[in-house]
């Protein structure tokens, strides 16, 4: 059975790949995020807790894990029988977040440029 980690920066497409190969082969799928942060506002980096992604691998046959965490991901790499890095150029991940950004808040591109843009440039 599949046992794949999948890494990238943010807007690299490794959720849209880990949702993709999850459904298509019936894997279960644990996005880091949802260990990664606090439930705080604003949010916090989690502490790194080593049980919690082992718990997911040892209850799952198939898996994939996807995120931008390292410390994580180094967590459930000597598990997976295969890595998949989402080496896309900064530009385009970028514009790829630019557009899922867009798509959430029912923006038009045109109109709406100059505030995406602050949006990205003050972090």
């Amino acid at each position: 059975m599949r046992k794949v980690v999948i890494l990238g920066n943010l807007g690299s497409g490794q959720s849209t790949l880990a949702s993709s190969i999850a459904e298509r082969e019936n894997l279960a799928h644990l996005d880091l995020d949802t260990l990664a942060w606090l439930p705080t506002n604003p949010p916090e980096r989690s502490p790194i807790q080593e049980p919690q992604d082992e718990a997911f691998i040892r209850e799952n046959e198939g898996w994939v894990i996807e995120g931008c965490y390292t410390d994580l991901l180094e967590l459930a790499e000597p598990f997976a029988n295969e890595v998949i890095f989402m080496n896309l150029s900064v530009e385009n991940c970028i514009e790829n977040a630019k557009n899922r950004h867009r798509s959430l808040m029912n923006i038009k591109p045109s109109r709406n440029k100059t505030i995406i843009s602050k949006c990205w440039l003050n972090g």
